[in-house]
């Protein structure tokens, strides 16, 4: 027989050991206080993914980087190569080429490594454009958000400069071509461009300083700026709280998702170890980069078909496409546009423009309150085709970066799909923007039909008189609500031309010009359902139902009850709101 003993009530008894090491830190650190973050909610979407890809993909950069430090040589001092790729052997070549062919061919994991640092890159520019996307389409930026924006459009523009410095450093063929083009953009630069280039290059191209004058930039200054800001930008992303999509219980000033422990904190966990999983298996069966094909980079020597990674084929594009044209100024001194507007002036205008929009959007509106409920792309159709419109430029320069390689694969001419690219540029976005437009415009309709007739179900019902019907059934409660709540913006009134007291108005061509502004921007959207018709809708479900007071259990639908809990006058602009007590976590 065994017995038990158990302390007397009331007994001191020795505190677990986690217990007295948690103790032991707060009493050092403070950890207790930060109990507020272990309860910080985060909404649930599949489109708030991106963030934490190009997040992951940072830090596997960061972690194969560091590694590969140890076996790189930054020096374009020459050597004969001497190692186990025997193409090469006998070839004189900077050592910073030797010493990526020894990673790859002499280091155990260092192809692996270096491709998984590849990879990571791309993945990580990719994931970034999509964010900055998603921020755009659903109006994530607007106050207090703006300096946010900002934030992590700034590290979009970093990353995308590492990626270019970073496969720059091999001083392999193709990278040697992408720093002459880089050399010649530097050079078109009005005023300041051949003391720039000599900043840069140390003297004329190709010279012995590039490879160790990139180096520390790539590895030290940049990801130094890119971590600053990406602590900023997710600092402010607890101050400001998350934004959501409209739903149920979901407020300006609540936020409906899980709590970051355990719940988010395991969820991540699981989710960066798939992306670690990802990337390594690119890295093992995908081949990227390979330099020894290429060979080390001579002045004299270039490959037909040499492509950049993908995200630098925009200005590749636009090269190509622009035709060759320059003057000469006032003393001899000659403007090349050839280069100028392609690689400086059109990317530093797309810079700023989608930059700059959440600042332009609020000027123009005039809309100063908070926003933490998102829109979905089709409640803005203008906004939403303006970004389909940048795309599509984006990918019609993409494909014109590859004319040759086009040319080559399809037995096309070289010139006709020049010329196809150089029309297309002005052509394609503009089509993108109409008809992005009018599927948003559609697909708001739709979205007012369905609330006002229902979902189709498929089912066929035949009247009493012969006549045959598709059967629609109301919506589910959540997507109703949705619906209903969805933000119905107005363009701002017209300006008057005179002031109250009969004098000229002084800022009358600023307001017209921002009237014109939020018309393009909000004009001729599809207005909600008014209460009435709403009204009548229900009734409508009611006499489909037979009468019976209730629809698919949804509950009343007279008329005067609910619709799918929520009272009709919420969701009317204007109307009395009553909403469901808020909700910090489900």
């Amino acid at each position: 027989m065994s017995t038990t003993e158990t302390a007397p009530p009331g007994a001191r008894t020795e505190a677990p050991k986690g217990e007295r090491l948690a103790d032991w830190a707060d009493g050092r650190l403070g950890i207790y206080h930060f109990r507020f973050l272990v309860r910080k909610v985060f909404p649930e979407h599949w489109s708030f993914m991106f963030g934490e890809i190009a997040l992951y993909s940072f830090i596997m950069l960061l972690l194969t980087g560091t590694w590969l430090t140890f076996f790189f040589d930054p020096s374009m001092s020459e050597t004969v190569y001497n190692g186990s790729y025997e193409p090469l052997q006998g070839i004189r070549m900077s050592q910073a080429f030797a010493s990526t062919m020894d990673i790859s061919y002499e280091v155990r994991g260092g192809l692996l490594i270096r491709q998984l640092h590849h990879w990571s890159a791309l993945v990580m520019i990719g994931a970034l454009m999509l964010h900055t996307l998603r921020h755009f389409l659903t109006g994530s930026f607007r106050k207090p958000r703006e300096a946010n924006w900002v934030f992590g459009f700034t590290m979009l523009i970093l990353v995308t400069l590492e990626g270019f410095l970073g496969y720059s450093l091999p001083d392999d063929l193709l990278s040697g071509t992408g720093l002459r083009i880089a050399s010649g953009v530097t050079l078109a630069i009005p005023l300041v461009g051949t003391y720039l280039h000599m900043f840069l290059f140390g003297g004329e191209f190709p010279g012995t300083d590039i490879v160790p004058r990139l180096y520390p930039l790539h590895i030290l200054l940049l990801p130094a700026l890119v971590f600053i800001l990406l602590t900023v930008h997710l600092i402010l992303v607890f101050y400001h709280k998350h934004t959501q999509f409209r739903g149920p219980a979901r407020t300006e000033q609540n936020v409906v998702g899980q709590p970051l422990f355990p719940h988010y904190t395991a969820k991540a966990g699981g989710f960066f170890f798939l992306i670690t999983g990802v990337l390594a298996l690119l890295a093992g069966i995908a081949q990227i980069n390979p330099v020894w094909k290429y060979g080390p980079y001579r002045a004299d020597q270039i490959s037909q078909g040499s492509q950049p990674d993908w995200y630098m084929g925009f200005l590749e594009g636009a090269l190509r496409a622009m035709p060759p044209w320059e003057f000469t100024v006032w003393g001899g001194y000659t403007v090349n546009m050839g280069v100028l507007v392609p690689a400086v002036i059109l990317p530093t205008v797309m810079m700023v423009v989608f930059g700059a929009w959440p600042f332009l959007e609020a000027w123009v509106t005039g809309d100063r309150e908070e926003r933490h409920l998102l829109d979905r792309p089709r409640d803005h159709p203008t906004r939403t085709a303006f970004a389909m419109s940048f795309v599509a430029l984006y990918l019609v320069l993409f494909f014109g970066g590859a004319n040759d390689i086009l040319a080559e694969r399809f037995s096309l001419s070289l010139n006709t799909i020049t010329w196809s690219i150089r029309i297309g540029i002005f052509l394609v976005p503009a089509l993108a923007y109409v008809v992005t437009r009018r599927i948003c415009l559609g697909l708001q309709r739709r979205d007012r039909d369905k609330l006002l007739h229902g979902r189709e179900t498929g089912m066929i019902r035949r009247l009493p008189h012969g006549e045959f019907i598709e059967v629609h059934e109301r919506l589910d409660r959540g997507t109703e609500y949705a619906l209903l709540d969805r933000k119905a913006y107005k363009p701002l009134p017209a300006p008057r031309t005179e002031s109250s007291n009969g004098a000229p108005n002084p800022k009358v061509r600023t307001q017209v010009l921002r009237y014109k502004l939020s018309r393009w921007l909000y004009g001729n959207q599809i207005e909600k359902p008014t209460v009435e018709e709403m009204r009548e809708a229900l009734e409508h479900f009611e006499h489909s139902a037979n009468g019976h007071g209730s629809l698919n259990g949804h509950g009343s639908a007279n008329g005067h009850g609910s619709l799918n809990g929520h009272k009709v006058t919420a969701a009317v602009p204007g109307a009395r709101q009553e909403r469901e007590p808020d909700q910090e976590a489900h």
